[in-house]
């Protein structure tokens, strides 16, 4: 293989690649080759993000009037149980694992993940934790109704009698989950660690997979809390246990710390990998280099410590004593100190740059800005005052989804545009993308943007009917909502027919540095016919200190 200098970037000559999956039959098989791993991810969660959106926009329609006159109440209870289910269990976590898969292998220069059969196993989990998730609308009494936190005593309610119902499949998709998002985290975290190329310290390691193994160290710590809570949940439920039963002596308030020890930092774990790709993408579009990388880096490991004392920040109102209040609202403003040493970063990386405005990039900077609004309510949620007047109100609920979709979903379409020609070998069209990107950014803010003034103003959450004076922000939203839903009709258009017959996409597109661009696209199985040799710096445009590698001849 010959290395061709281009701009202070080794990049191999283009052959044709004979090795990559060559049907699409491979991606409904138990494979275990990564990138085929890592795009059923993402094709599955895609579609229970499609579910989730339908979910909302009946809820949304829902709230268009005060009263109550489209579903019948314990059906919208369902519907925005399993939406916020759906949307975290089934689209954010997912999708996030799935690009990780397909790329922290290539980044570090390794031909896969260090347990492919595990990685295989902890995919085929997902689809199982679906079929309970949809099979529980067809159950008596119909699916879970307690919210995606699922509290007792309300989730010990069940009406019906029946040992199976809404709620007992609901503990077991979330138990199931967890173990395979902890078998998930286990190989992340020994492929990040013993399998990079040589000559790859960790300070030569990509920001994206820096994020990526930060954030599975926060699974592997947190994660067997809320699968433990699950658990003891179903027992409670269905073996007559009194774990969280106030009627037999139990502590519900306890499943709340379980929950929330692994749900608040659960936000970090699917926010810092978005900040990965904002440091992959930005650089890359600016022509510049990343501004302080080292720093950038250690603000990962950073945000992943101090997640871990966050929680009660969601329990202000749950009995708190007063100084543990006073801690947890410390700890949290904390958080701000490396998330905002990363912003600092990226603006000192635009600034100043020769950007090119194309689709992955005004996604990125569309997520970057709703991320900069998320951050100033999330500081003020954690303001003991401020939370306690606003909670279980919209405003809650804006500032979510200002993370949760204006972030974290607009970054991961940054992110499929970014690496879509490397996954299949073919360019998407940038008009359809542009589309894309401004009913998104137009439909987000029309939706969450309302929820601000509307919690200010006492509207609570979870509820079907409101008070008139509500409904002016909540037409809004609702139209907000359903350009939301609609923008996503150009993206599927975009990459099925890009996919099918869209120009063939050459190893390095967008001229970025990075391993996974020194191969051809799509990669071959086995990624590199010799481990490469990591011989310099990355991120370094217009320097030395560019990242190159030695790949044999």
């Amino acid at each position: 293989m010959t290395n061709v200098p281009i701009e202070g970037i080794l990049l191999p000559d283009e052959k044709p690649n004979h090795e990559s999956p060559s049907s699409w039959k491979e991606y409904f098989s138990f494979s275990t080759d990564h990138k085929v791993i890592g795009i059923q991810y993402l094709v599955t969660s895609f579609f229970f993000l499609l579910v989730g959106g339908i979910f909302a926009m009946v809820m949304r329609g829902e709230l268009m009037t005060p009263e109550s006159d489209l579903v019948d109440r314990t059906v919208y209870n369902g519907m925005f149980t399993m939406h916020g289910t759906v949307m975290l269990f089934l689209w954010t976590f997912p999708s996030l694992v799935g690009f990780a898969n397909y790329l922290v292998p290539l980044m570090i220069g390794a031909r896969d993940m260090a347990f492919p059969r595990l990685n295989a196993v902890a995919f085929w989990m997902v689809p199982v934790v679906g079929i309970l998730m949809m099979g529980s609308f067809f159950v008596p009494g119909g699916p879970a109704q307690a919210g995606w936190w699922s509290y007792p005593p309300v989730s010990l309610q069940n009406p019906t009698g029946n040992l199976i119902n809404g709620q007992v499949l609901w503990l077991l998709a979330v138990a199931i989950s967890g173990v395979s998002s902890i078998m998930g985290a286990v190989n992340f975290v020994t492929t990040i660690v013993k399998m990079r190329a040589p000559g790859m310290g960790f300070f030569k390691m990509p920001l994206f997979v820096w994020a990526v193994f930060s954030a599975q160290i926060i699974q592997l710590f947190g994660l067997p809390a809320l699968t433990a809570g699950a658990v003891m949940l179903l027992l409670d439920l269905t073996a007559g246990t009194a774990f969280f039963d106030p009627a037999k002596g139990g502590n519900p308030v306890m499943f709340q710390h379980y929950f929330w020890f692994y749900s608040h930092p659960a936000v970090y774990v699917i926010i810092l990998p978005i900040f990965g790709i904002f440091s992959e993408i930005f650089p890359v579009y600016s022509r510049k280099p990343l501004f302080g990388y080292k720093v950038v880096a250690v603000s990962s490991m950073l945000i992943a410590v101090v997640s871990g004392i966050v929680w009660v920040h969601h329990m202000y109102v749950s009995g708190t004593p007063g100084w543990m209040r006073l801690i947890f609202m410390m700890t949290t403003m904390f958080v701000s100190v490396p998330t905002g040493i990363k912003v600092f970063a990226w603006v000192a990386t635009i600034w100043g740059g020769k950007m090119r405005l194309n689709t992955a990039m005004l996604f990125a900077l569309g997520a970057l800005v709703m991320f900069v609004f998320a951050g100033i309510t999330g500081i003020m949620l954690s303001s003991v005052p401020v939370d306690v007047h606003v909670n279980n109100t919209y405003f809650v609920v804006g500032h979510f989804h200002y993370v949760l979709y204006g972030t974290v979903t607009m970054g991961l379409f940054a992110a499929i545009y970014h690496w879509f020609p490397k996954m299949t070998g073919r360019m998407y069209s940038e008009s359809w993308g542009k589309i894309h990107f401004w009913l998104a950014f137009i439909g987000t803010n029309l939706n969450f943007l309302p929820m601000h003034p509307l919690g200010l103003q006492g509207m609570l959450r979870r509820v079907a009917s409101y008070a008139p004076e509500y409904q002016f922000w909540n037409i809004i939203a609702s139209l907000g909502g359903f350009l939301l839903g609609m923008s996503t009709l150009p993206f599927i258009f975009n990459m099925v027919i890009s996919w099918m017959q869209g120009e063939k996409a050459p190893a390095n597109p967008w001229r970025a540095i990075g391993l996974e661009w020194l191969v051809s696209s799509p990669p071959p199985v086995e990624n590199f016919e010799e481990t490469p040799i990591i011989i310099s710096e990355p991120y370094g445009y217009g320097k030395s200190e560019h990242l190159t590698a030695n790949l044999p001849e």
